[in-house]
């Protein structure tokens, strides 16, 4: 990652809750390709971290994300180097959201101002999302002539149907919170401290089993993935977790009566 004076993505860990924070905030958070870069480091230094329980994204500022930089793209265009660029930001962008997709421990978008066309991609990503009531959303590749990458179509419309999917690709248009939250699109509507209700969120799931968490995110992500039935794996991994140290110190809490401890994650989830 860039020396932290000048990084546009910033990494702080704390409490078992990392804080990935996108910091262009004179710039809406617009994605370029040294934030491209920034965003992959951070989050495979992330999950590389024992101890992440949970990981929180936000904007530095007042905006999530803007989007692509454009502005880059038009200087870029003029240097004639566009197809160079455009190769290099998509490479370093895809893998980005593709290491936040993956991540072991839970992601959460937290949304405040606008998240558009890229910025979506970003919170797309992440397993939930969070939203300030007075924010907007946009899925923008129409506006500018592009059309939306596989994978965050394929997000998109898992969320919120093949029609409402392309009603929205098709029109750019904005969505308020109140309509992004009817159809799915986000997870919650905050209306006040939406960083202090996300971070709260986050510490709940911490104090929770892991391996129920992660587990759990494992297998829903193997259903949207295409898993119909039980396989093998997954019938040990529901094993694992019955004769493992989470389930053996839930009971004994429950037997006993007080909050339960549970011990570290182990690696294999």
């Amino acid at each position: 990652m860039s020396d932290a004076n000048d990084a546009t993505v910033l990494l702080d860990i704390r409490d078992d809750i990392a804080h990935i924070i996108l910091n262009r905030p004179g710039a809406m958070n617009a994605l370029n390709l040294e934030m491209a870069k920034d965003l992959l480091d951070a989050a495979m230094q992330c999950d590389e971290t024992t101890g992440v329980r949970a990981v929180v994204i936000a904007g530095a500022g007042k905006t999530f994300c803007a989007g692509g930089d454009v502005k880059q793209l038009v200087t870029v265009a003029a240097d004639e180097q566009l197809p160079t660029y455009v190769r290099a930001i998509t490479t370093y962008l895809h893998a980005a959201i593709s290491a936040l997709a993956r991540m072991n421990a839970p992601v959460i978008a937290a949304v405040e101002g606008s998240a558009a066309g890229g910025g979506m991609s970003l919170a797309l990503a992440c397993d939930l999302r969070f939203c300030a009531a007075d924010a907007h959303l946009a899925i923008t590749p129409a506006k500018l002539g592009l059309v939306y990458g596989h994978a965050e179509t394929r997000r998109l419309t898992e969320l919120v149907g093949p029609s409402r999917a392309k009603d929205l690709l098709f029109t750019a248009r904005r969505i308020e919170t109140d309509e992004a939250l009817a159809i799915g699109l986000i997870d919650r509507r905050i209306e006040t401290a939406l960083q202090e209700t996300v971070l709260g969120y986050a510490r709940g799931l911490a104090e929770l089993s892991q391996v129920s968490v992660r587990g759990c995110k494992r297998a829903v992500d193997a259903v949207v993935a295409g898993m119909s039935h039980e396989t093998p794996a997954y019938r040990a991994l529901t094993e694992a977790a019955a004769f493992g140290p989470d389930f053996a110190e839930g009971r004994a809490a429950f037997t006993e009566k007080r909050a339960p401890k549970f011990p570290p994650e182990p690696k294999d989830f």
